[in-house]
């Protein structure tokens, strides 16, 4: 018995075919992973630090190459704008103090919110107005390891209906959150005589929060299947 096989067609067109089809699917499944890893860190981030991290993780930017056409050799990058907060929240980097002897951590009490006080880095009271007030004064840890640095509080001038807001250190008004008990709050504040504007700590061990080694490993993983499918699935 003989058997005969023939190709049905031009073979050239048939293999130059199957080359688009492998470019179109290689691309495809590149872009498509790039752009899920790109998502998967930006959702760490925001399960990280919640809304206030909604700016670190639209940081992560992400492109395909080529960036026009199709290629059995396209490739995907994604990166961050700021690379550093992430590396330093991805391997839990211990921050010392430089120049001096501690870290100057601003407390909540300090904190500007909105677009008040964005000249100065959203402080209410830098470290050198602390200073120049010559009113400002240490609190050491129960550990001993660190200090509160506060400041004295009043109870300001009363504006109209409103409360009387409560001014740190003569200059800057403090407790400004209008929240339910915010009158009793205030009251504890000038109960206790002064307000915390800086933790001061000679260093800081920073979590690990993110995972970046390990949503890249894993979008590599997915790749190869990816490809497949999506090769499957169009082949002539």
């Amino acid at each position: 018995m003989r058997l005969a096989a023939a190709v049905t067609g031009s073979l050239a067109a048939i293999l130059a075919a199957e080359v688009r089809a492998g470019e179109r699917a290689v691309t495809r499944s590149v872009r498509a992973e790039t752009e899920r890893l790109k998502r998967e860190l930006r959702e760490q981030v925001v399960s990280a630090f919640g809304a206030r991290g909604r700016g670190i993780a639209n940081a992560w930017r992400s492109r395909v190459f080529p960036e026009t056409g199709e290629s059995l050799n396209a490739a995907g990058l994604v990166w961050s704008k700021v690379p550093t907060i992430i590396h330093a929240f991805e391997h839990g980097a211990l921050i010392r103090a430089r120049g001096g002897r501690f870290l100057a951590i601003p407390t909540g009490f300090n904190a500007v919110g909105g677009r008040r006080g964005r000249a100065s880095g959203g402080l209410r009271f830098t470290p050198q107005q602390m200073v120049a007030s010559r009113q400002a004064f240490l609190l050491p840890f129960r550990s001993r390891r660190g200090f509160v640095w506060c400041l004295p509080v009043r109870r300001g001038e009363r504006i109209g209906r409103r409360r009387a807001p409560l001014i740190a250190g003569g200059l800057a008004t403090v407790a400004t959150a209008r929240r339910r008990g915010a009158a009793a709050w205030q009251a504890e504040l000038l109960r206790q005589g002064f307000v915390p504007m800086f933790l001061l700590v000679p260093q800081v061990q920073l979590p690990r929060r993110l995972d970046v080694r390990g949503a890249a490993d894993r979008a590599l993983a997915r790749l190869p299947a990816a490809i497949v499918r999506e090769w499957e699935a169009i082949a002539p």
